[in-house]
């Protein structure tokens, strides 16, 4: 009887953990600590028993069913058990650590001759909440990696913190180190605004201010829903930046006509929208833009042979894309994540050298 009180006991404890993050009154609680730490044992230790639990069960029901004298099942079990052991601890603590830099070529239609081969460092969901304690040592290589770009232009395409702009304050002086020639451009993120956090309405308002401020005491340009415009040879090439979403979107804030409000009809227009969704539902049907610089999506985090999590739930995932008609999307995986976790989609940034088309 001692055995099995004592094999049922971890089950409990976790039940009883689960419920007490369950009536969180928030998305996720503040201190992401814990949340991290559930998820990582509820992972290594209860998934790979559940399989192997399950294939043992179904095992069984087969052996009964063709008289068979093994139980293969649990060897299956015991097979996919341990491949799920191994996918989270390395997605857990190697995953998160490494960094690509990528390097792509746009041709864009439209392109200014002076800006023909303009480099831009893009960059997007650094979740800085996530990476605390052992992990900052990943963000501050991020930005010395960035930094050593020497691109013309930073476009950093949203979800900067988890939840509180709180979350900025360990590392915002490593934040200010990024520059570039023609700065760093940014736009807010779904996480950027209070859509997550279950407060008294003035209370989010005021973390969202809080959240935009900071990046603009980081040096960076925040668009929200506006533009801006460079010259070189007397050419102009916009920039714009929308704020998160439309639609059905949960925070649904972007306004292409309010983005584009004063841009003249011959202008090539870089947009960067967080949602890569928003590039379907509205900047394709409102706008002519040539090309669209967005985040989000993360790569789904966990891609096996090829197939990442986020394919069931949207078109544009990682890479870029296009209409056929002269107008991309390009979808960068990010940093990081609300939960510090990467296997088969690595961490990145992408340095993007524009060519006239």
């Amino acid at each position: 009887m001692w055995v099995r009180v004592l094999r049922w006991l971890p089950t409990l404890a976790m039940m009883v953990w689960t419920v007490r993050l369950a009536l969180e009154r928030s998305f996720v609680p503040e201190d992401m600590t814990e949340t991290n730490t559930y998820l990582l044992l509820f992972c290594l230790i209860f998934v790979p028993k559940a399989i192997y639990t399950l294939c043992g069960g179904l095992g069984r029901l087969v052996k009964r069913l063709f008289h068979s004298r093994y139980n293969w099942g649990n060897l299956i079990g015991l097979f996919f058990g341990f491949w799920a052991f191994y996918i989270v601890a390395y997605g857990s603590f190697i995953g998160v650590s490494r960094l690509e830099v990528k390097e792509v070529e746009i041709a864009v239609k439209g392109l200014p001759k002076a800006f023909n081969g303009y480099r831009m460092v893009l960059f997007s969901d650094a979740h800085v909440g996530s990476m605390e304690g052992w992990r900052q040592k990943y963000l501050e290589r991020d930005i010395d990696v960035i930094n050593a770009q020497k691109a013309d232009a930073i476009v950093f395409a949203g979800d900067l913190q988890n939840l509180r702009p709180s979350e900025l304050y360990p590392v915002q002086d490593k934040l200010r180190l990024l520059k570039a020639p023609d700065g760093v451009f940014a736009v807010l993120g779904n996480h950027d605004y209070s859509a997550y956090i279950n407060d008294d309405p003035a209370i989010c308002a005021a973390n969202e201010k809080d959240t935009q401020n900071r990046m603009r005491q980081f040096g960076w340009t925040l668009l929200m829903n506006e533009h801006r415009v460079l010259t070189r040879d007397g050419q102009r090439l916009v920039i714009g930046g929308m704020e998160n979403g439309t639609g059905n979107s949960k925070v649904a804030r972007g306004d292409v006509k309010k983005t584009l409000e004063g841009v003249k009809d011959d202008d090539c227009v870089i947009m960067i929208e967080h949602d890569p969704a928003v590039w379907r539902e509205s900047i394709l049907k409102e706008a002519d833009i040539p090309l669209t610089l967005s985040g989000h999506t993360h790569g789904g985090q966990l891609s096996l042979f090829g197939i990442g999590t986020s394919t069931i739930t949207q078109k544009e995932i990682h890479g870029l894309y296009d209409d056929g008609k002269d107008h991309q999307l390009y979808v960068t995986c990010g940093l990081g994540g609300l939960v510090p976790f990467r296997f088969g989609v690595t961490p990145e940034i992408v340095v993007i050298t524009l060519v006239s088309k």
